[in-house]
């Protein structure tokens, strides 16, 4: 029996304290996560971080995959010079034995991202450029030439990645296995113009 009357004076004592706080909220147990400094997502760290030497600037760790990036499209050269060399050793993944390309898909693909500056013909005649008639004035490159035929199939996506001359990058209208969907559909499609001895050194692609 006593013990149920001490702890109901006990409770009744804390209620009363509690109504009678007044604007006092007494004392926080972890004052750190209580009064935390809040950050918005995304939002910069601030100078708070800067003053304790650490390095932040926002952006995923270099060599990040994106979770929705099958890691068996794993880019990680750079947009520069020896990049686009490198480029040219670069192999399609979707080349590997029973990898199945859906070449009707990658036309598709082709002829809403490409067609309008290369043409559905891929002669680098397309809307855009309309035999020089078209809003732009420099001609698309043309994949039926030999110096495109003769193009690594690497460089091809390194440029779609990057952008090359006038052309910018499709990387963020376009997957990585799309991009090398488009660049087995070009290939695909100039096969039967590729020399039997065909370079595979890059050249640019636009």
């Amino acid at each position: 029996m006593n013990k149920f009357f001490y702890i109901a004076v006990v409770m009744l004592g804390a209620m009363a304290a509690g109504c009678g706080a007044g604007k006092d909220p007494g004392y926080a147990y972890m004052p750190d996560m209580f009064y935390s400094v809040a950050y918005e997502t995304y939002a910069p760290a601030g100078e708070r971080l800067k003053e304790s030497g650490a390095h932040y600037d926002g952006k995923p760790v270099p060599g990040t995959i994106s979770r929705n990036d099958d890691v068996a499209f794993y880019f990680n050269l750079k947009n520069d010079s020896a990049g686009y060399a490198q480029s040219a050793y670069l192999k399609n993944p979707l080349d590997t034995a029973g990898a199945k390309i859906d070449l009707k898909e990658a036309e598709r693909l082709y002829l809403i991202h490409c067609g309008i500056c290369h043409g559905a013909d891929l002669d680098g005649n397309g809307p855009l450029f309309n035999g020089g008639e078209g809003p732009y004035t420099a001609a698309p490159k043309n994949f039926k030439d030999p110096e495109m035929v003769a193009m690594a199939p690497g460089t091809m996506y390194f440029s779609i990645t990057y952008g090359k001359g006038q052309m910018g990058s499709y990387a963020s209208q376009l997957t990585p296995k799309q991009r090398w969907e488009i660049v087995s559909y070009i290939k695909s499609k100039t096969a039967a113009s590729a020399p039997a001895n065909a370079s595979t050194e890059s050249t640019e692609s636009k």
